[in-house]
C-alpha cells in the first residue's frame, strides 16, 4: 500500500445490515471499518479472498456504487465515489470501472443479441458517432481478449461457451478504457479447462493495457496465480494483506493457516453459506478479534479487544496481538 498516487482507497468502510424483525432484529457489520490502498502508478492485481460470508462481495458492491456504505470513504482518484451525483461525474465513474460477474449468463439476456451490449456500450458510455466508428471500437476490445468481430457479432448467448461469454463481458468492460476492473469470482463458472485463460486474460490486460484489478474469489490457487497482493477477509475485516507470494507460502494470521490447511487445489471450494447463528454470531459481535474463539494462539486480550493493523518489514499488513512489540510497525 503506497501513500501517493492512489487509484482506490478505503478507509474505515463499513457495511451494517439489519437481520431478524424490527423489534427483535440487530445488526451484522457484514465490511467493518476496512482499509485497502491501491497504487495508481502500476497497474496490479490485488485478490481478495475469503470464505462466503466474509464480506468480500459486499465490499465489491460498495466500491461499484450498486450498494452504499453505512461508514467510511470510498476514493477514487482522491475523489468520494458516494459524493458523485452529476451525469458527466457518474459517467466519468463508469469509465474508469467497470465490472465483471460471476456468472457470464446471466449477465446477457438469451432473447437478445450479444453485440446489442456491445453497441449500447460504444454509444452510451464510450460516445460512438457512428456505426462504423462502434465497430471499430467492438473490433478492438474482442481482438484484446482474444475473439474475432466476425463470431461475435449477431449471435445470441446461448451459441457461446461460458469461457466465450464471460471474454465477451470482459470485451464489453474494456470498451471505455477503464483503469480499474472489479471481478467477482469470474472463472466459478467456467469449465477448469478454461480458467487458466481468463486469469492470463488478466495479466495480459495488465501488462498490455495497464488495467489494474480487484479479483474477488474463494479459490486461493487462482488467487496465487493471478495475483500480485493479496487481502484475506474474515468476518468483514481484512486480517492479513500483502505481496502475494509471501501470504500463501509464509502465512502470518492464523486463519490464513487454516485457509492454506483446508484449501489445497483449485476445484475446493468453501461450500458453506454465512449462518448467523452460534459461534459465527459471536464472532461477528466480538468486541475483539473475531477469529479469537477458534484461534490456537488466542490470549485473554484476543477476546476483549481489537488488534491493531501491524506493519511488517517485508511489506506485509496483519490484525492480530501475536505479532506486536516484535519489532514491526504499528498503524
Amino acid at each position: 500500500m503506497q501513500n501517493s498516487g492512489r487509484l482506490l482507497e478505503l478507509n474505515n468502510v463499513s457495511k451494517i445490515f439489519k437481520i431478524g424483525g424490527l423489534i427483535f432484529g440487530t445488526e451484522l457489520r457484514a465490511v467493518d471499518k476496512v482499509n485497502l490502498t491501491i497504487s495508481s502508478e502500476n497497474p496490479v492485481i490485488v485478490s481478495i479472498v475469503g470464505e462466503s460470508g466474509s464480506g468480500k462481495t459486499t465490499l465489491a458492491k460498495m466500491i461499484l456504487r450498486l450498494i452504499e456504505p453505512s461508514e467510511g470513504q470510498i476514493l477514487l482518484n482522491n475523489r468520494d465515489i458516494t459524493q458523485l451525483k452529476k451525469a458527466d461525474e457518474l459517467l466519468e465513474y463508469r469509465k474508469t470501472v467497470q465490472p465483471i460477474f460471476q456468472n457470464p449468463f446471466a449477465a446477457f439476456n438469451n432473447l437478445r443479441r450479444v453485440s446489442s451490449y456491445l453497441y449500447d456500450t460504444a454509444y452510451s458510455i464510450c460516445g460512438a458517432k457512428s456505426k462504423e466508428e462502434a465497430n471499430k471500437m467492438i473490433s478492438e476490445v474482442l481482438e484484446a481478449v482474444g475473439l474475432s468481430f466476425e463470431k461475435v457479432i449477431g449471435r445470441y448467448p446461448k451459441q457461446f461457451s461460458g469461457g466465450e461469454l464471460q471474454r465477451v463481458s470482459v470485451a464489453r468492460a474494456l470498451m471505455p478504457r477503464p483503469k480499474f476492473l472489479i471481478a467477482d469470482e469470474p472463472v466459478s463458472m467456467v469449465d477448469a479447462s478454461i480458467r487458466m485463460n481468463i486469469m492470463n486474460l488478466f495479466k495480459t490486460l495488465r501488462d498490455k493495457y495497464s488495467v489494474s484489478c480487484l479479483y474477488i474469489t474463494h479459490d486461493l490457487s487462482t488467487a496465487y496465480y493471478v495475483s500480485d497482493f493479496i487481502a484475506i477477509m474474515f468476518r468483514g475485516n481484512i486480517i492479513e494483506y500483502g505481496p502475494s507470494d509471501l501470504v500463501l507460502t509464509k502465512p502470518l494470521h492464523p486463519y490464513t493457516e487454516l485457509l492454506m490447511s483446508s484449501v489445497p487445489r483449485v476445484d475446493k471450494k468453501w461450500e458453506k453459506d454465512i449462518k448467523l447463528s452460534g459461534i459465527e454470531v459471536k464472532e461477528y459481535e466480538s468486541a475483539g478479534c473475531k477469529f479469537a474463539l477458534r484461534c490456537p494462539y488466542a490470549q485473554d486480550i484476543c477476546k476483549k479487544s481489537r488488534p491493531r493493523v501491524v506493519k511488517t518489514k517485508d511489506g506485509r499488513e496483519v490484525m492480530c496481538f501475536k505479532y506486536e512489540g516484535k519489532k514491526y510497525e504499528e498503524e
